[in-house]
């Protein structure tokens, strides 16, 4: 018998099936059945940046394929371990933009609170990969140093969870931090910058769309996918769920050689989030991190595949073409 006690006790779902994430190369290789491919990983790169990716992401990973493109995501290669100019470990100067521990004010009208250093995944191609998350926590003093700058900045409209990914955060912590920041008058949006519902869609349960569902701020979630080989039916059912209770949708890509660097691919991707309810938002040139110059699609390659990607769709369907750049009052255009 399950007593009531027991039960408030149980870890949810998405906290089990995040605790079982693969963590061992050779593993996920036997998994996709690559075991006897030549595919060794870097163990340098698994001890700075080790490998972590779900087993619900890995089932649609089509097996027996070294280039499937949502394995090349994850799988931490040698090519991670060269040094490549004009890569380097703060590639969108992050560290000069933090006026407090974790927050970074690079926009108007904005501020982005870098939640937490905890993935579900580990993104090969991550901007903050070499991030001193521990040195930067705004989480500490409850949030303090973060909530006090952001009530005194009257100028900030808007709040973005980023991280990290900010839904690796228990839900009582983050419906907290929700219910403070409603509380300052000049804050009138909460966006959430998050990888979840797509690759651990468990993490949307009850709890998390009670508390969102509960917030008097506006609510803007923009996901992260690349393939739509992502998009399978509980990503769309969560990302239902979150438009259902209020949320607005959106989502980023990076431009990946190799995996999504086709007009194809990425026509093929816009109408799968239209469907699940979510308009492309930006298509990002990669962010010039150290370890993922092997990702990298040169300037006028993605111009040239961005125009035609124009005239296969409509323009609602078309992400805009972004560069990052540290320094810059936006992120640029680059269509």
């Amino acid at each position: 018998m399950i007593t009531q006690s027991s039960h408030l006790l149980q870890k949810p779902v998405w906290q089990t099936a995040l605790s079982q994430a693969v963590r061992n190369p050779q593993e996920l290789l036997v998994l996709t059945g690559l075991d006897t491919h030549p595919q060794i990983a870097s163990e340098t790169t698994r001890r700075q940046f080790p490998l972590r990716v779900p087993r619900s992401y890995i089932a649609r990973m089509k097996k027996g394929d070294p280039n499937d493109p949502l394995f090349r995501q994850v799988f931490p290669l040698h090519a991670e371990d060269q040094i490549s100019p004009g890569f380097n470990t703060d590639p969108v100067g992050d560290l000069a933009a933090m006026p407090a521990p974790g927050v970074l004010q690079k926009y108007t009208g904005r501020v982005l609170l870098v939640a937490t250093g905890a993935c579900a995944i580990h993104c090969r191609y991550c901007f903050r990969r070499h991030f001193p998350y521990g040195d930067h926590n705004p989480a500490q003093e409850h949030w303090k140093r973060a909530l006090q700058y952001i009530a005194q900045n009257q100028s900030i409209r808007e709040v973005i969870l980023s991280g990290g990914d900010p839904l690796t955060l228990a839900d009582n912590r983050l419906a907290e931090l929700a219910q403070t920041l409603a509380t300052i008058s000049h804050v009138k949006r909460l966006r959430i910058h998050t990888r979840l519902p797509v690759v651990l869609p468990e993490r949307v349960d009850n709890h998390l769309l009670q508390w969102l569902e509960e917030t008097s701020l506006q609510k803007v979630v923009v996901i992260h996918a690349n393939h739509v080989n992502e998009l399978d039916d509980r990503v769309a059912a969560a990302l239902n769920d979150l438009s259902h209770v209020g949320c607005r949708l959106f989502n980023q890509t990076v431009l990946l050689r190799g995996i999504n660097d086709k007009v194809g691919a990425l026509s093929d991707l816009s109408e799968g989030l239209f469907d699940a309810g979510v308009l492309p938002y930006y298509l990002h040139l990669l962010d010039k991190v150290q370890g993922a110059a092997h990702f990298e699609v040169d300037l006028m390659s993605a111009q040239r595949l961005h125009r035609t990607l124009r005239a296969r769709l409509p323009g609602y369907l078309v992400p805009l073409l972004v560069q990052e750049q540290a320094g810059a009052p936006s992120k640029l255009p680059r269509s």
